[in-house]
């Protein structure tokens, strides 16, 4: 869970910079680590973990909610913030999941939310996919698609969220061989959970010549090979009236040429004196 544990520090050091005070905060992975360290940089607060299996909460302390970010057990304007890790890049549904998450919160409520970004194991997904092109009838999705961060500013505006912020953190972690990072995934619980997925066994020698293509293509000078994590943070705001909002167009009092101390020149009148001085 090395992966899960560097988010929930960045996630935690993130929330330190919100000078905020926040009673009722819901976290969408039973993480013990995580809510020790909210549970300090926090105070007076109630966390609630919320999990899709009561067997991930061995560890946990506090109010414990089995449920799914699709379907969240909680009425409107209930919480006070929503902290989501490493979750939302397995719902179905990534905008409903965000409008739901919205509709949850108190106005001015926050959501915090850390996904997989379209950048993520692109080197596992072209490998597979050269590899099936050589050997198979045809490619088969064996890496989930995941969201892109252009669109991940958007994804926040359409679910009615304020003042909405996406930027991204690229992790890139080495191992021995390809089939090292297959474990790891599949022992956080992120093997291919497409519904697409070929149904049979996959191929010895699928395998094998992907592994091969991954060690051509992506391993530095001592023979490790390179897996690319691209963590995407979305930050966004339940609506408040208290809340900066943009001016109309037109409505501005001073000029910019006033506030930069320059003087302003017409767009024509500068490629005039461009043209005489050519």
């Amino acid at each position: 869970m090395f992966l899960h544990d560097r988010v929930a520090e960045d996630m935690v050091e993130r929330m330190s910079m919100i000078k905020r005070d926040f009673h009722n905060v819901l976290v969408t992975s039973a993480l013990p680590f995580l809510l020790e360290k909210l549970a300090t940089e926090l105070s007076d607060v109630t966390i609630t973990s919320m999990d899709t299996s009561p067997r991930r909460f061995r560890g946990c302390e506090g109010p414990l909610v089995v449920g799914d970010e699709e379907a969240l057990p909680f009425a409107g304007e209930q919480l006070d913030c929503i902290l989501s890790l490493l979750s939302l890049q397995f719902a179905n549904d990534l905008p409903g999941a965000l409008v739901q998450a919205r509709r949850a919160l108190k106005p001015d409520g926050l959501m915090l939310a850390a996904l997989l970004g379209g950048q993520s194991l692109h080197e596992l997904r072209a490998s597979f996919l050269q590899a099936d092109s050589e050997l198979s009838a045809g490619v088969a999705p064996r890496v989930a698609p995941y969201t892109d961060v252009r669109d991940a500013g958007g994804l926040l505006q359409r679910a009615g969220f304020a003042l909405p912020v996406a930027d991204s953190d690229t992790l890139i972690v080495r191992y021995d061989t390809m089939l090292d990072l297959i474990a790891d995934l599949r022992s956080m619980g992120w093997a291919n959970a497409l519904v697409g997925r070929p149904k049979g066994f996959l191929r010895r020698d699928v395998l094998m010549r992907a592994g091969e293509l991954y060690a051509q293509n992506y391993s530095d000078g001592d023979g490790r090979v390179r897996a690319t994590f691209q963590i995407l943070w979305l930050t966004g705001w339940a609506p408040h009236e208290s809340q900066q909002k943009p001016l109309k167009p037109g409505s501005a009092k001073t000029r910019l040429a006033d506030a930069l101390g320059t003087t302003e020149h017409r767009l024509s009148a500068a490629h005039d004196d461009e043209n005489q001085e050519t």
